[in-house]
């Protein structure tokens, strides 16, 4: 199966092609244009360079968060409007999932954790249970302090706001492995897709684990 992952949860976005478990080629880039600028350029240098064009793709994968407000709305726009033009199904896939999967077999267990700004993190714990990544808690957005209390045994932490977990148990992976991968959003995608488990574009919606701010400020305005 042919399959387009994007990850828009961080700056640090990109895309994926892959044939089956063959990942084909990968797109990063961690630099301050906004993903509308650069998504779908992306998409269609991978797919050129594949030798590929969207007609090829018989499936999507795309990461749903928790991560940034806008980057999740433009990664998810665009995968709405490629699934709808191509009639291809679309998989959600949670973004502390698809980071946990990339250290998959540990044995410790994984916490990704990412910077949610607001003096904040999401972050979620997993476990190796011989099959997959069990998650063991559920996603969440606390301050640094109260996820580095909730760490009662070593822990691999990997992710953007990793390095703010301040706790005798922490075990911080260092860099290439500590941001996002649009490969494993779409490894995880494959699975869902080969399962049945897909959402229709109109349900795609993201994580949202708090208010965003737009909603804060609309709110505010509300009470006045």
């Amino acid at each position: 199966m042919r399959v387009l992952a994007v990850e828009t949860s961080t700056l640090a976005g990109g895309v994926a092609l892959l044939d089956g478990a063959r990942v084909v080629g990968e797109y990063r880039l961690d630099i301050r244009l906004t993903h509308s600028e650069r998504l779908m350029v992306a998409v269609d240098r991978l797919l050129g360079d594949a030798g590929w064009t969207p007609h090829d793709l018989e499936g999507l994968a795309v990461a749903v968060g928790p991560g940034s407000f806008t980057g999740l709305r433009i990664g998810l726009a665009a995968v709405k409007g490629l699934a709808l033009a191509l009639a291809i199904p679309v998989a959600a896939v949670p973004t502390l999932d698809a980071m946990a999967a990339s250290l998959s077999h540990a044995a410790l267990p994984v916490c990704p954790v990412l910077d949610a700004r607001k003096h904040e993190v999401y972050a979620c714990r997993y476990r190796w249970d011989g099959a997959a990544m069990r998650r063991e808690w559920d996603y969440l957005a606390a301050a640094p302090a109260e996820l580095a209390r909730r760490l009662d045994e070593p822990t691999l932490l990997l992710g953007d706001a990793a390095g703010q977990i301040r706790s005798p148990h922490a075990r911080v992976v260092e860099p290439p492995s500590r941001l996002p991968s649009p490969a494993w959003v779409g490894w995880l995608g494959l699975a869902a897709l080969r399962a049945g488990g897909t959402v229709a574009p109109a349900d795609l919606v993201p994580i949202y684990l708090r208010p965003s701010e737009a909603e804060l400020k609309r709110r505010a305005a509300a009470l006045r």
